[in-house]
């Protein structure tokens, strides 16, 4: 016999649906004609005036490309961005509905939501996914945010499947396929009182990390000028970072680069 437990009935009838069995890759056990485009590697870094969001801009189906333009990093307000990694389709209508709220609250409370009540309400729509992400549509936010209001103004965010928040205070993360080797890069160079261009050339290097190391990463297009997007969140309030900046100092990187090609 088995108990009222939703888990418990899978366990015993399908147990190859639980979580745990779920693969590491979405792609897989995923039927061909479902398979949907994932965005990867996303990285967040604290600096001197706030924070920086910077996404690469690659989506791949499988071991094809599907997209070499996307963009995977949003001002959401003014005191706050987002990026995403996973089920490309999921994430996108996410931050959209949540900028809706977002944008909603303040229109009938007459003043902007908190940043702890961001998190909390941009948790409940991450769980709100799960059953797809069950089924390999996995979708996950990186929240950042900088309000020289709060107390304790800077929030970078993670979250799990289930909703679950991971607020990190080492001033630098990473999520996606590639997340591992840019917080390597950032753990070796990350600077929280570094200025606006130090910021920009840490994610860059983060992004070109992670690209070196991790097919689903795109690095700098060149041919295409296709370069990664990046967003500031300070007290002047959530901005994007222009692409001529962006191109410049890629140029930059990627000559310094050249001199030293192996790291």
């Amino acid at each position: 016999m088995t108990g009222p437990s939703f888990l418990e009935q899978l366990r015993a009838h399908a147990p190859g649906l639980l979580p745990s069995r779920l693969p590491r890759d979405p792609a897989q056990g995923v039927p061909a004609d479902l398979r949907a485009p994932h965005g990867t590697t996303i990285v967040a870094l604290t600096w001197a005036e706030g924070v920086l969001l910077a996404g690469d801009r690659r989506a791949t189906s499988g071991n094809v490309i599907a997209q070499k333009d996307l963009v995977k990093v949003v001002v959401l307000d003014e005191t706050s961005a987002a990026g995403f990694a996973g089920s490309v389709g999921h994430a996108l209508q996410m931050l959209k509905m949540f900028a809706a709220e977002v944008e909603q609250y303040e229109k009938v409370e007459g003043a902007p939501i908190s940043q702890d009540g961001k998190v909390r309400r941009l948790s409940s729509i991450v769980r709100e996914n799960l059953g797809a992400a069950m089924q390999g549509f996995v979708a996950l936010p990186l929240y950042v945010g900088y309000d020289a209001r709060d107390p304790d103004p800077v929030r970078i965010v993670t979250y799990d499947p289930t909703g679950s928040v991971k607020r990190n205070r080492s001033g630098y993360v990473g999520i996606g396929s590639g997340s591992q080797f840019a917080e390597a890069s950032l753990k070796k160079r990350h600077d929280p009182g570094t200025d606006r261009a130090g910021a920009i050339a840490l994610a860059l290097n983060a992004l070109w990390d992670a690209a070196d190391d991790d097919t689903a990463t795109a690095g700098p297009d060149l041919t295409r000028g296709i370069y990664p997007n990046l967003v500031t969140v300070t007290a002047r309030g959530a901005e994007e970072v222009a692409p001529d900046e962006v191109r410049e100092a890629t140029a930059r990187m990627l000559a310094e680069r050249a001199e030293r090609p192996g790291g």
